[in-house]
């Protein structure tokens, strides 16, 4: 029934039993401070046993405390927090999956007094600090010694996060990116920084695989769109990105009527992913409220990606993809917008999240191990 979506493929030479993979989803599990806690790793144990060919971690900072969105965010940043990294690469790699951890810089989006930003622009009520030469310098570094952390300590993969309008979005925004020398302006200039940090994480690495986090649209008419985010996704080809996990809006977006009704919609993110797949040659991921085995595989079917990213879909359900391979779709605990988003209201009051549509008993559970 399903030859596409159980059917293995290759990334930056390694095999995947499957086209289903986590997409990175924040739910605050970490412990204060970024490090990996129990309920961190009771989580991810989860998801990598649910069946899916790869577990893509939430964003883990790169450069604390100025680019982290919170204090629960996972820190990559110091070879202190290394032995908690292995034992959350081991936890993946032990259920059958292959691990990959993304790694970011917050930017203006970071929970700090003073965020930096390409350009000091304006965003919920804060003006970042525009980044100078040699600060931008000193982070491309800090995405190669992360990225490194990571292969060091048993992942399979790093996947950098160009997504959700933070650092290495923000620099290709022509409404984030201001600035006037060589890093803004044209779209080649707004592009150099983000294929900096991807030039200094392949020679920090090697042959290693790198993933990006593709924003294709940030769905805001002065923001970035598709005829310039195609471009970048073929410089990324020609710079060695293992694959592109691609998405749609940032939080200024997210919020607005026209996008909060299209996001409710399944597959709603589809149509994007298969824009960027028409322009490279390598993985595509889709996601996007992707609930259903059938339209999981009419996506495949119809080449508008490679593969499937499950986020809020495979965490609402863990036994998503076994019910969809057996053929009980009917029985998955499906994310449910009409929740009113439950969980991104939690996370918003720095709480860790839990699923509206879960069992009484499984709410009761992970209350107890958030505690």
């Amino acid at each position: 029934m399903y030859t596409h979506l159980f059917s293995e493929l290759r990334i930056g030479g390694i095999t995947l039993k499957n086209r289903l993979t986590m997409a990175p989803l924040y739910l605050g599990y970490a412990g204060e401070g970024g490090t990996v806690s129990s309920v961190l790793l009771e989580h991810y144990r989860l998801m990598a046993k649910s069946g899916v060919a790869m577990v893509v971690v939430e964003n883990a900072t790169i450069d604390h405390p100025t680019g982290s969105g919170s204090n629960r965010t996972i820190r990559v940043d110091a070879d202190d927090y290394a032995e908690g990294l292995k034992r959350l690469s081991t936890t993946i790699r032990q259920e059958g999956a292959v691990a990959c951890l993304q790694i970011n810089h917050a930017g203006r989006f970071a929970a700090v007094n003073e965020p930096v930003a390409p350009s000091a622009v304006e965003t919920f009520g804060r003006t970042p600090r525009a980044l100078t030469t040699a600060e931008i310098r000193t982070i491309v570094n800090r995405y190669a010694d992360a990225a490194l952390r990571v292969k060091n300590t048993g992942f399979d993969m790093v996947e950098l996060h160009g997504g959700t309008g933070y650092l290495l979005a923000q620099f290709l925004s022509p409404r984030t990116n201001k600035r006037e020398d060589e890093y803004g302006g044209s779209f080649e200039n707004r592009q150099r920084f983000p294929l900096e940090v991807v030039a200094a994480v392949k020679n920090a690495v090697g042959d290693f695989p790198i993933g990006y986090r593709f924003l294709a649209d940030e769905w805001l008419p002065d923001g970035l769109q598709l005829n310039e985010s195609v471009r970048f996704a073929r410089s990324l080809e020609s710079a060695g990105i293992a694959y592109l996990s691609v998405m749609g809006g940032t939080y200024e977006s997210f919020p607005l009527p026209d996008v909060v009704n299209r996001s409710g919609k399944d597959g709603y993110m589809a149509d994007l992913a298969a824009a960027v797949k028409k322009e490279v040659n390598i993985p595509v991921i889709a996601a996007g409220r992707i609930s259903t085995g059938p339209l999981a595989e009419s996506i495949l079917e119809e080449k508008k990606a490679d593969l499937i990213g499950l986020a809020r879909v495979l965490w609402a359900d863990p036994e998503w993809p076994e019910k969809v391979k057996q053929g009980i779709g009917g029985d998955i605990v499906r994310c449910d917008p009409a929740c009113g988003d439950a969980c991104m209201k939690l996370i918003l009051k720095r709480k860790p999240a839990i699923c509206a549509r879960w069992s009484h008993d499984k709410i009761q559970e992970w209350k107890n191990r958030m505690e």
